[in-house]
């Protein structure tokens, strides 16, 4: 059977079902919100999505969630783009002596901090080495109480710790290898956390960082956490939304590059602003194209913040007021290392 398709209720607004893991908090503020870490260059990531959703004239503003690591330097580059600069304390997890996937992963648990936003009542989480190339605001009108998120494909060497990579399964082609009866049910639905739909919330926030307390780290860090935690509450959403390139190569009939509305420059060597052409599958014709594509937005100075435009809302409460009455359980802090 083919990849599951997004449930027909997914953009109708309506009132869907409620998670126990969510609360309204009334508010009707919306944002996009990014997470930036260290003193590296993916900066020059947060700089081309928001002049990316400024070039298809998204309504509402980018929130920028960093650590304390990144520079001044870096934060006004941020601020003169028309990112709202939120700095939220890192996460480490409990018994972390652990092989990720990839050493920067670790950091990204801090992720998990974007759920104490509750000032915005929805919000769409994007990796800093992603570009909107066409306008999805309408994904804020999703149903409530639900995660809405691209499922991730797991046919790439980094998935070879993974049962499914071991007899070559993949939720992508689910047709191709059938899940052998002998290893029990196949597993639930995995999606890239990379991009996706939340509704910020203290419940939800407080729920997360009691689960990670005890929950042993695993290759994927806060991806494989995520996706057991909101496993259900999870609806899929099309593939537009999150193209990762791996995609491109490994299961192109899934692919209709010309529909694409949201690029993941996820795969080794595809950072635009690092790309040299020589890693694998960096040579192929698409992905040059989209490398380009991105340059060319980031390279548009009409795309820059102007002083005539309009200033990105802002915050409803302050950070500490938010987090003086939200009492946390113990979590491990450490300084943050550099983002890869």
């Amino acid at each position: 059977m083919a990849p599951p398709e997004v449930p027909v209720d997914v953009f109708t607004g309506g009132s869907g079902k409620v998670s126990t893991l969510s609360s309204n908090t009334g508010y009707s503020k919306r944002a996009y919100v990014t997470f930036l870490a260290g003193t590296g260059d993916y900066v020059k990531g947060v700089v081309g999505l928001a002049k990316g959703l400024r070039k298809v004239k998204s309504a509402y503003p980018l929130v920028v969630a960093i650590l304390p690591d990144v520079p001044e330097e870096h934060r006004e580059i941020l601020r003169s783009q028309g990112c709202i600069v939120r700095e939220i304390d890192p996460i480490y997890p409990p018994e972390n002596q652990i092989q990720f996937a990839m050493a920067y992963y670790v950091i990204n648990y801090s992720k998990l901090r974007i759920w104490s936003f509750e000032e915005y009542s929805k919000m769409i989480y994007v990796d800093a080495d992603i570009q909107v190339y066409d306008n999805i605001d309408h994904l804020f009108d999703t149903a409530d109480g639900y995660f809405y998120a691209v499922m991730d494909c797991f046919c790439e060497k980094t998935w070879s710790h993974s049962p499914q990579y071991s007899i070559g399964y993949c939720q992508q082609c689910p047709e191709t290898v059938t899940w052998p009866a002998e290893m029990g049910s196949p597993p639930p639905l995995y999606f890239n956390a990379g991009f996706f739909v939340f509704e910020p919330s203290r419940l939800t926030y407080e729920n997360l960082l009691e689960t990670l307390r005890i929950t042993p780290p695993t290759p994927f860090a806060e991806q494989d956490f995520l996706n057991t935690f909101f496993q259900n509450t999870y609806k899929p959403i099309p593939l537009v939304y999150n193209l990762v390139l791996a995609m491109l190569w490994r299961h192109p009939e899934n692919v209709e590059l010309e529909k694409v509305k949201v690029v993941h420059y996820c795969a080794a060597g595809s950072k635009p602003w690092r790309y040299t052409g020589k890693e694998a599958n960096m040579d192929r014709e698409d992905i040059k194209m989209l490398v380009k594509k991105w340059w060319d937005v980031y390279d548009d100075a009409s795309l820059d913040f102007k002083a005539e435009d309009p200033a990105p809302e802002e915050e409803t409460f302050s950070r500490p007021t938010i987090m003086v009455s939200m009492p946390e359980p113990a979590i491990a802090y450490i300084p943050a290392p550099s983002a890869a």
